[in-house]
């Protein structure tokens, strides 16, 4: 069964507008500053904090740095396991189970906004085949117009740093950008690889020698 010349553009269209929506989910960092005075040390052991009011999301999130930092050679450990209480700690409760970690150094996560962006595809005009003059000046009279194509998405802006503890410091932080996190556990384990890979660049992140 032959497809129309109609149906072919219908469908290299529609196949257009999915491979947008599918190709949104994305994480980068924006901006990103570092200590410029800092002169960076490998570091023994690095405790992460996620920063959020729902549990799950911040156990998942801690774990999933855990373990890249340590299958990069770094030791760490979650906040949530020296105070699995939630909301925020006072600052006695925080001093002291980071200090029972030995930690020398923390990372923290915070989720700072989330803005709903709109894009727009434009609308296309495709006239029919024509043979001749006539042919030509009757496909003006025919053809088809799509319309535009809108498709809403969420953007995640997320702030990172990392802190050193021995010398009581912030020597880097990131802000990063989420778009249209539909899976999860996938765009959690990207944002975690975005930031280790940028501290890894700037030489802030190795691991100690054993």
């Amino acid at each position: 069964m032959a497809i129309s010349p109609r149906g072919i553009l219908r469908c290299c269209i529609l196949t257009f507008v999915l491979s947008l929506v599918a190709g949104c989910a994305s994480t980068k960092i924006v901006n990103q500053w570092t200590e410029p005075d800092y002169i960076a040390r490998p570091f023994k052991k690095i405790v992460v904090l996620g920063i959020s009011k729902e549990t799950t999301l911040r156990r998942s999130f801690e774990d999933e740095f855990v373990a890249q930092l340590r299958s990069n050679g770094i030791e760490a450990v979650p906040s949530y396991q020296l105070m699995p209480e939630e909301g925020q700690a006072a600052e006695a409760r925080l001093l002291k189970a980071v200090k029972q970690t030995g930690a020398d150094a923390a990372i923290m996560t915070r989720l700072v906004r989330i803005e709903r962006r709109t894009q727009v595809t434009p609308g296309y005009y495709n006239p029919y085949p024509f043979h001749g003059f006539y042919g030509w000046y009757s496909s003006g009279w025919a053809g088809f117009y799509e319309p535009p194509r809108v498709y809403n998405y969420d953007v995640y802006t997320s702030e990172t740093s990392l802190y050193d503890l021995s010398r009581d410091r912030m020597v880097w932080a990131g802000t990063v950008q989420t778009t249209d996190p539909g899976d999860i556990p996938k765009e959690m384990k990207n944002y975690v690889k975005t930031v280790i890979d940028a501290l890894k660049e700037k030489h802030l992140l190795r691991s100690a020698p054993q």
